[in-house]
């Protein structure tokens, strides 16, 4: 009975040292951040969903208009009848990308927190003006689409989906897990890669040095609790991804809702479109804070500095 006894106290003693090894450990370096994020400046635009960015130019999506700016926060040209020309009627645009003078623009009918009938329409990044349609596979499973981004590497086309439908749960606050990828040059419909954690409700996704990044809207503005930058470092032949945290943006002048993201490479920024003021109820503005009566829409600008570990 005694050497029973001895037995469990040792299985007891390996486990509980186990278990303080395991809370001492440190997560390995692709757990952690790989940029460090400082604050440069804001500045106010029109439209409040979406952030593209080119050598001489920023681009910024409203839900029904485009707009462009100069580099110094100038309005220089804006389209506010976007979907002129499109054969599927859509009434909302979310964030956006621009490559090889193009934008990219994810569309879609939303109502209510319910997205149907997407589309990948691409715009002249000089014009603002409708350009062209990228086929959207229904097959994908995606029901709905919250933005859209360009690998350059690989030449594919990924997109976001903030929610999964009424039916599915949003009303649950469940987000879709998932991401799609398309390829650039035929628009043939690759893959959607499974999300592990997965973010809820994603507002934007951009290509950055090898990874996906992706805003998620998960803090409540109501409890002051910031809004999250995650990164993704998927690769090409699995369907499924590591998510890990790169920021909370605790910087923000009120809490609100975070939107599109875009890196400007030759800047070294990062660019984070930013909403405040408005009650937001199932994606939409319902009615303001105290001492707002107007929602505000901001990008904010962030140096990128690598994180050097040994």
């Amino acid at each position: 009975m005694k050497k029973f006894c001895f037995f469990l106290c040792g299985v007891f003693l390996l486990c509980a040292a186990g278990m303080a090894q395991a809370a001492d450990a440190k997560p390995g370096k692709e757990m952690l951040p790989v940029n460090r994020y400082k604050l440069v400046d804001t500045f106010e635009v029109k439209g409040r969903q979406g952030i593209a960015v080119d050598d001489k130019y920023y681009y910024v999506s409203g839900s029904k208009a485009l707009y462009k700016y100069d580099k110094k926060g100038n309005l220089v040209a804006s389209n506010e009848n976007p979907f002129e020309g499109y054969a599927i009627p859509s009434n909302h645009i979310g964030d956006i990308d621009v490559y090889n003078g193009e934008i990219f623009v994810s569309a879609e009918w939303f109502e209510d927190g319910v997205g149907k009938d997407i589309q990948i329409a691409i715009h002249d990044a000089q014009t603002l003006k409708f350009k062209r349609t990228f086929k959207f596979e229904p097959e994908s499973g995606q029901e709905e689409v919250s933005g859209i981004c360009v690998d350059r590497d690989k030449r594919t086309v990924w997109m976001s989906c903030w929610a999964i439908g009424k039916e599915s749960g949003l009303l649950k606050g469940y987000s879709d897990r998932y991401l799609y990828e398309y390829s650039l040059d035929t628009g043939k419909f690759l893959r959607k890669v499974h999300l592990a954690p997965s973010p809820q409700w994603i507002q934007g996704v951009y290509y950055y040095k090898g990874a996906l990044y992706v805003t998620a809207d998960d803090g409540e503005a109501d409890d002051n609790a910031p809004d999250h930058l995650y990164r993704i470092d998927i690769s090409s032949d699995v369907n499924y991804a590591t998510v890990v945290m790169e920021k909370a943006f605790t910087e923000v002048k009120r809490q609100g809702e975070i939107e599109g993201l875009a890196f400007d490479e030759k800047a070294g920024e990062l660019l984070v479109h930013f909403n405040r003021g408005a009650r937001i109820i199932l994606g939409m503005p319902r009615g303001f804070y105290p001492d707002y009566t107007k929602e505000i829409s901001e990008i904010y600008r962030f140096k990128v500095k690598p994180i050097k570990r040994k």
